[in-house]
């Protein structure tokens, strides 16, 4: 259709005058009768590249959707504009079914929205093979996926329902796919030499951060600052029970939101998602079951309070914010720790073949003489239990997983029946019992590993200190794209001058840092090389002082860097982190876990003596240090004078490195012959100890009874293990 005509459509049915970027060459290609898939962002314009096309077209255009709410905002918008349309699902009354078929059969309607489980119906589909189908539109394509992040089994019925209807044109829909997921909708959907527009990803509107938190303290007051600056906004939580504290502890602040999850009743859902849509309400804090068909245009900020599952996901909602194309902020607040909740979906959603046979076996033993059971997901859990199924194999998120599964291989059907909320399950072949239930091989192993490698390349993007923007769209295959000038990372690289000179003490704060990292890696043959042992959170915590017990039961709390830069504060010290991995001196390792290490230049300044340091000094974080008590006893000694370099005695802070590699060697032992005999570090030696027998290497017991908190008792009982070490003879 020539440019005029299309824009002609456009304004007639629509009131728009011009296309947003990519909608008219995807229209075309739809009105040229071929195969279509279009991956646009949320906020793209999809509805539009299938919807003018319906209008100028010949025929009905079929639209699957898979949010009854999406599609009743849809066709309710199109109503309004007196568009022709109509929708069929389950929540309609059979009256209203029946007007909806009606006017198909008088060739009234140019769209019907349809849910994808309706086509398990075969009645559902003879009664559109009497109409003249000239589109078949799949909208939230990537749900055909498995490999994608909101896999839905009814979709993978749409390929046979497609041939049964006498394969129409096909047209695919979607904000987010990756190479991976893009060839299968084409492969699931058998398009036939189709078009592929890949287009809009770049969102130049949306300031993409992350911001590193250290618990919930820092996260509340995270937020408060975007809903004070940003005011409208939508805060994503990885649980319900997430939303729910967060909500209690937003009561009182005077922001005004609404709550959002699974586990509310229908009614209070569609009445908050009512208030927050209308403007009555500023922000909503939700699980991402507040998802699709949330188009409210002046979303000025999306929040993750905890990490999300995959980049997907995290792109398509937070591409939520600035529908309207005015700036807007998308933040992630990001705690390590919080990848243990993650870690729990993928557990969830990844149950093993015996779990599988057991969800199978439960509803063929409660199915009647026609194959069928209703049962809740809770009923099959309990049922589970009550059969000796291990608590989490028999969770609801695990029996979910394993009906999907069952689903799309076709040992049974799931349907829904008039007046009862649990869905119902009909086996398809009785004769199958559950030892017979089989799956392609690896497909439960391939799932796992790329739900897991999703999660990595969240944790991967989280610890990246290059441009977000650009960093997403090369993540969906898109290159060539400069830095967006607008996330965190572009802001810090423009505002950051050239690393200044620094003075004495942030010099000595830099060393610290990075001997705390290299106390907490694996020495090697060089000796300017560590490998990583620990995340980065864990080095922080460590530096600070931390009393977590995973700092303690690491054994970390007796090495002589932990604490060493308490009085600078955890946020100071994360910053710090980033600044040595900008410049160089530390890194993160990709791998099963990301951890951080100490890089050859960054060893080499640790042991230097030079002042010419690359680092950016964080500055405006810095606590104050703690001033130390004045007249504090000193430990007596027979010593008459300390060694080189240690005014103030033995201390651990002033090791030289061959000395503090020693006194590490030592502070494990300690730790280890604390947890046998149950008592506290300090119990056995002090660091202070620990230090002058680095220091002095005493080759016998009456050579370290002349070192401070060593007298006779302990030299005869405790002290013989520290002296192999020494010695070399214990290594």
């Amino acid at each position: 259709m020539p440019d005029a005509r299309l824009k002609e459509a456009l304004k007639k049915y629509f009131g728009f005058e011009n296309f947003k970027p990519a909608q008219e060459r995807v229209i075309n290609s739809v009105l040229s009768g071929r195969d279509t898939l279009a991956i646009m962002p949320t906020g793209g314009g999809k509805s539009l590249c299938y919807q003018l096309p319906a209008l100028v077209s010949d025929g009905l255009t079929i639209v699957v959707s898979p949010l009854i709410a999406l599609m009743k905002d849809q066709v309710e918008s199109l109503q309004a504009r007196s568009i022709p349309c109509g929708c069929i699902n389950s929540v309609q009354s059979l009256e209203e079914r029946r007007s909806v078929f009606a006017a198909l059969e008088r060739g009234s309607l140019k769209l019907l929205y349809v849910a994808p489980e309706r086509f398990r119906s075969d009645r559902f589909i003879n009664a559109l093979k009497k109409l003249k189908i000239s589109l078949f539109a799949i909208d939230e394509a990537h749900c055909i996926s498995q490999w994608g992040h909101d896999f839905r089994p009814d979709y993978t019925r749409l390929d046979s329902a497609i041939e049964k209807l006498g394969n129409p044109q096909r047209a695919a829909f979607t904000a987010t796919a990756t190479p991976d997921v893009k060839e299968d909708i084409l492969s699931q959907l058998k398009m036939r030499s189709p078009e592929v527009f890949i287009s809009g990803f770049e969102r130049p509107n949306l300031s993409m951060n992350i911001s590193e938190v250290g618990g919930v303290g820092d996260k509340l007051g995270k937020i408060t600052a975007l809903a004070r600056d940003f005011k409208t906004g939508i805060i994503y939580c990885a649980t319900r029970k997430s939303v729910e504290k967060l909500s209690a502890n937003l009561e009182g602040t005077g922001i005004n939101f609404v709550s959002y999850h699974a586990g509310m009743t229908p009614a209070q859902r569609d009445l908050n998602q009512e208030k927050f849509m209308s403007g009555l309400a500023d922000i909503a804090v939700a699980t991402n079951a507040f998802g699709m068909g949330i188009d409210r245009p002046d979303i000025r900020f999306v929040c993750h309070y905890e990490i999300p599952g995959s980049i997907e996901a995290y792109y398509q909602e937070a591409g939520r914010a600035g529908r309207d194309g005015n700036a807007s902020k998308c933040e992630i607040l990001f705690s390590y720790a919080d990848k243990r909740v993650q870690e729990f979906f993928i557990e969830g959603a990844n149950p093993k073949l015996d779990s599988i046979r057991a969800v199978y076996k439960i509803l063929r033993k409660n199915a009647g003489e026609d194959g069928v059971s209703v049962m809740s997901l809770e009923d099959i859990s309990e049922a589970m239990l009550k059969a000796g199924v291990p608590k989490t194999a028999a969770s609801t998120m695990g029996v979910s997983a394993g009906i999907s599964l069952l689903r799309k291989h076709g040992y049974i059907e799931r349907f829904d029946i008039g007046g009862v909320r649990a869905r119902a399950t009909r086996i398809m072949n009785p004769d199958i019992s559950a030892r017979d239930i089989v799956f392609p091989e690896g497909l439960l192993e391939e799932k796992r590993r790329r739900d897991e490698a999703r999660l990595k390349d969240v944790l991967e993007f989280a610890y990246s200190r290059g441009c977000r923007q650009k960093w997403i769209l090369e993540y969906f295959g898109q290159t060539g794209y400069g830095s967006c000038g607008v996330c965190d990372e572009c802001l810090r690289r423009i505002s950051s001058p050239a690393a200044a000179q620094l003075s004495e003490t942030e010099l000595t704060i830099v060393r610290k840092a990075l001997s705390g990292i290299a106390r907490m890696s694996y020495k090697t043959a060089d000796p300017l090389v560590w490998r990583p042992r620990f995340g980065r959170e864990k080095v922080a915590l460590c530096l600070v002082g931390s009393r977590d017990a995973k700092i303690a039961s690491a054994g970390l709390n007796g090495l002589s860097t932990f604490g060493i830069l308490k009085h600078c504060g955890g946020n100071f010290v994360r910053e710090l982190i980033s600044r040595l991995i900008d410049a160089d001196l530390a890194y993160i390792e990709k791998g099963e876990y990301p951890l951080l290490g100490i890089t050859r230049p960054g060893a080499e300044f640790m042991l230097s003596r030079t002042d010419d340091c690359p680092v950016d000094f964080p500055r405006g974080l810095l606590k104050a240090p703690h001033e130390k008590k004045e007249g504090k006893k000193r430990l007596k000694s027979s010593r008459s004078a300390a060694p080189a370099g240690q005014a103030d005695g033995f201390d651990p802070e002033n090791l030289s490195p061959e000395d503090r590699l020693l006194y590490e060697r030592l502070a494990a032992h300690r730790a280890k012959m604390a947890a046998v005999r149950r008592v506290k570090l300090y119990q056995i030696f002090s660091n202070k100890t620990l230090a002058a027998l680095a220091v002095s290497k005493p080759r016998t017991a009456q050579d370290a009874l002349n070192l401070p908190g060593i007298g006779e008792a302990k030299a005869a009982k405790i002290l013989p293990g520290f002296l192999k070490i020494i010695n070399g003879r214990d290594l």
